[in-house]
């Protein structure tokens, strides 16, 4: 699948074994940093945090991207798929509540077989697929039964801010499906079974977000799936000098958010306090 790559919705066709894809990746899985993380929602970090691993690369290029240096610039280290599996292990044995894969579209393939490896050495926490939900329908299903948590975002509902601010086309078509598919393999998120679909709005100066369209989907398929309603926006990089997207929303644009949020009867959390969000911990794991 590598040698004429569709993984993402982007459908580069590049034989990663020679050069790398349009996200950045070639074939070598590329590792920006393993990490306990409390800053994750509370039933993914739980007490002890999520054993996050943070891919290098990424299908999307938003222009405000607060982790650029390994999203866009790739940023990393190679790891082997039995080193992957290593540090699964290595984060379940430091305490991690759950292992948080963080934009791992481009590495679906040698996710899967180190999943393979450390199951069979005892690995056996929630597997989180942390993604920007733009993603083939075809790839999620391979994930079917190995990942247990969508943490899914929803960027735009609008495909032209897509195109505008992420540099990718049909956003908003392509990740509706995707969450479809999503919520199709473990349903709306349970904190008793410890699986589902979380959806993440990062609320967005002007409505560019259009978080109202992307409540009202998630209360038409299935009211019960949590909301994290994110406030942290930052104008990073090339969003700076950008008239609608260059300064941090005001107060009232989240309360209304909250507000709308709570008139569809949707639940999950809110973000009072970004101190909370940003506690890590470093793992003692040989590269």
């Amino acid at each position: 699948m590598l040698e004429r790559c569709i993984l993402c919705p982007r459908k580069c066709k590049v034989n990663r074994y020679e050069k790398k894809g349009i996200c950045g990746a070639d074939y070598k899985v590329r590792v920006s940093n393993i990490l306990l993380h409390k800053g994750e929602e509370p039933p993914i970090s739980g007490e002890n945090g999520a054993g996050i691993i943070f891919f290098s690369g990424c299908p999307m290029k938003c222009i405000y991207c607060q982790n650029m240096g390994f999203s866009q610039k790739g940023i990393g280290k190679e790891i082997s798929i039995e080193k992957l599996a290593e540090a699964f292990l290595t984060l379940q044995k430091n305490g991690a509540e759950t292992l948080d894969l963080v934009t791992a579209t481009q590495y679906v393939l040698q996710v899967i077989e180190a999943l393979k490896i450390a199951k069979n050495k005892g690995f056996n926490l929630p597997v989180v697929y942390n993604t920007s939900s733009f993603e083939n329908v075809e790839t999620l299903k391979m994930l079917e039964g190995y990942v247990d948590i969508y943490l899914a975002d929803i960027r735009y509902t609008n495909s032209m801010y897509g195109e505008k601010y992420s540099k990718v086309q049909n956003y908003w078509e392509i990740a509706q499906k995707a969450i479809k598919e999503m919520y199709r393999q473990v349903g709306a998120f349970s904190q008793e079974n410890k699986k589902g679909v979380i959806i993440r709005i990062l609320v967005l100066p002007n409505n560019v977000s259009g978080h109202f369209k992307a409540l009202r989907f998630i209360a038409e398929l299935d009211p019960k799936i949590p909301v994290s309603l994110m406030s942290q926006y930052l104008p990073h990089f090339g969003a700076k000098n950008d008239p609608l997207i260059g300064r941090k929303i005001t107060k009232a644009e989240y309360i209304e958010a909250v507000e709308y949020m709570e008139l569809l009867g949707l639940n999950g959390w809110i973000q009072l306090d970004e101190k909370d969000r940003l506690t890590t911990k470093a793992v003692n794991f040989k590269w």
